[in-house]
């Protein structure tokens, strides 16, 4: 079969190999001759507008990046409206990173956010002796997984250790422990110095991800064992093995590549199994935050606690999440309270 033909479909009437539009969307994939399913992330100006915006140093910014791949895969496979967040507390430098992905009845495109919080004279030190891992940044912690569908819905959490595989080897014990389904996640994100049709050059950040997981077949067999023994591997648990083999090939500039379209890494990686492109989702970056919000926590305050927030006559505050500042005047604020 051509190489068209392999990882068709594309937007409207099949996933085109070709390098246009292959920004801000999550693209998924079955590999029917494995029985294996996935999806690719890539990330341009949706995580460049994230990470510029906070310009923390350079190894946190990867680490965030790597988070909003993630949570894009994740979020946009789930078959409702709704919110997924992930989220890790630990207690190294960077003691807190969050990111979420949403999508509502207004609109299909899932909206992607997420921010850092860390202490900037442990960080420092770190940085300086070279300990820049994900493992040396994050430390012993825990990464949690929560899916919200509403008010009038149950949320969902699930909650693994944090390891020195960083946030791919927590995404798979996740996978392993509460879904029960055999998966392999490589990430990736990092800037790329590149010139635009101007000439001007610069640096712009980019991140992507790719995700299989076995579909259960024959009885349920997921293609993965906990544990060796002794029998010899079932055609389910080789395929699984030739899959992930093959995802282990994946090199980081293939998943930031500008000029490699999604489906055509799908090509690369898979073409002898019959891969088949899905029609892809769009996401963008989306903060719900607003002066309204901001100011109503505000008022939660009592008078007291207002005015000790007050400096130069105003009280800002600052959206964690996308940077935006927002000026009140106290007197405002105090109206109505005791």
């Amino acid at each position: 079969m051509s190489e068209a033909g392999q990882a068709s479909p594309g937007r409207g009437s099949g996933v085109s190999l070709d390098a246009s539009s292959a920004d801000d969307l999550v693209l998924p994939f079955q590999i029917e001759d494995l029985g294996i399913r996935g999806r690719v992330v890539r990330m341009g100006p949706l995580v460049d507008r994230v990470l510029t915006r906070h310009n923390y140093p350079e190894p946190v910014s990867r680490m965030l990046g790597e988070a909003l791949a993630l949570t894009a895969m994740i979020g946009s496979a789930l078959k409702f409206k709704g919110r997924f967040t992930l989220q890790t507390q630990s207690k190294g430098p960077v003691h807190l990173l969050v990111a979420d992905f949403e999508t509502t009845d207004e609109s299909d495109t899932g909206r992607v956010r997420g921010y850092a919080q860390m202490d900037e004279a442990r960080l420092a030190e770190s940085l300086a002796a070279g300990r820049t891992s994900t493992a040396d940044l994050l430390g012993d912690g825990f990464l949690a997984m929560t899916i919200d569908q509403g008010v009038d819905m149950e949320r969902y959490q699930g909650i693994v250790a944090l390891g020195a595989g960083g946030l791919s080897a927590a995404a798979h014990e996740y996978f392993a422990s509460s879904e029960q389904v055999a998966t392999r996640i490589h990430l990736a994100a990092g800037p790329l110095f590149q010139r635009d049709p101007g000439g001007q050059a610069g640096t712009t950040w980019r991140a992507g991800a790719i995700m299989i997981q076995h579909i259960a077949r024959d009885g349920g067999l997921t293609g993965h064992r906990e544990s060796e023994d002794a029998r010899p591997p079932s055609d389910e648990e080789e395929n699984w093995n030739r899959a992930s083999i093959l995802l282990g090939t994946v090199e980081d500039y293939e998943l930031l590549d500008p000029a490699l379209a999604p489906a055509r890494l799908l090509y690369r990686l898979f073409h002898e199994d019959g891969v088949r492109a899905y029609e892809p989702s769009d996401v963008a970056f989306g903060c719900r935050c607003s002066r309204e919000h901001m100011e109503s926590v505000l008022r939660s305050f009592g008078v007291e606690e207002i005015d000790e927030m007050v400096k130069d006559g105003v009280i800002e505050v600052t959206c964690e999440f996308c940077s935006e500042v927002y000026l009140f005047a106290p007197d405002e604020l105090k109206e109505g309270l005791q």
